[in-house]
């Protein structure tokens, strides 16, 4: 007996993740059925919430490993294009950047947890290293935060003139600096302590504060003024 796959548009309202979603809020749904919702259509196997369940399953049911996959990555699973790896991607990365918006509103930087709570998402889980800046007034509220380098696995290049600049244009008082480690060892290298005391010198000149360097991983961190260093 041939079996004839069922049309997502025939499956009950509860089923279909955007009935779902009308008629008892966004709260019901799984993350499968989100990501459907996101890719809109699956293959002729699987419907939208049957592939997208496959690409959990595959990243351990897991956002976070979700978000390490590029379009390439992304592709591979049939019924995948360009168009739904992009959709998947922003996605993601509207969640990163709301984590950083509800700091940012918050508006004052309280502790290195506080660093954490911005940059843990937004680096954690990428596979090669950023390198990023808090520009702060004398309240330690948060005037600006900004890229400053991105490079491979084993590092990125920072240029101190390129951060002094960046706080005299915005006549900061403080500086935070954060980058990842794309290994989820947050343990400081050589490298990094030398920069650190190389900036703090720098600011010095400027007069304004280096007040830590954060290293994150998606899960730890490592502070420089918690530990004493700076």
């Amino acid at each position: 007996m041939h079996y004839k796959k069922t049309s997502i548009k025939n499956w009950a309202s509860d089923d279909r993740p955007r009935e779902k979603l009308l008629n008892k809020g966004i709260d019901s749904l799984s993350d499968a059925e989100l990501i459907a919702i996101l890719i809109g259509s699956g293959n002729r196997k699987e419907s939208a919430v049957e592939l997208s369940k496959r690409i959990l399953s595959d990243t351990q049911n897991n956002l976070n490993n979700l978000a390490k996959l590029n379009v390439n990555e992304l592709q591979k699973f049939k019924g995948i294009g360009e168009a739904k790896a992009i959709s998947i991607i922003a996605a993601l990365e509207i969640g990163k950047r709301r984590k950083i918006s509800e700091v940012i509103e918050r508006k004052k930087i309280r502790n290195s947890k506080d660093i954490f709570q911005i940059f843990g998402h937004k680096l954690g889980d990428l596979p090669y290293e950023e390198f990023w800046l808090i520009l702060m007034n004398r309240a330690n509220k948060i005037m600006e935060i900004k890229k400053i380098s991105s490079g491979g696995v084993s590092g990125t290049v920072i240029d101190i003139k390129i951060i002094l600049k960046a706080a005299i244009e915005k006549t900061a008082s403080s500086i935070i600096v954060c980058h990842n480690h794309p290994s989820g060892n947050t343990k400081p290298s050589n490298s990094d302590i030398s920069i650190t005391k190389k900036l703090k010198d720098a600011c010095k000149t400027i007069d304004v504060s280096l007040l830590d360097h954060v290293i994150v991983s998606y899960s730890d961190y490592y502070s420089f003024a918690d530990e004493g260093i700076i």
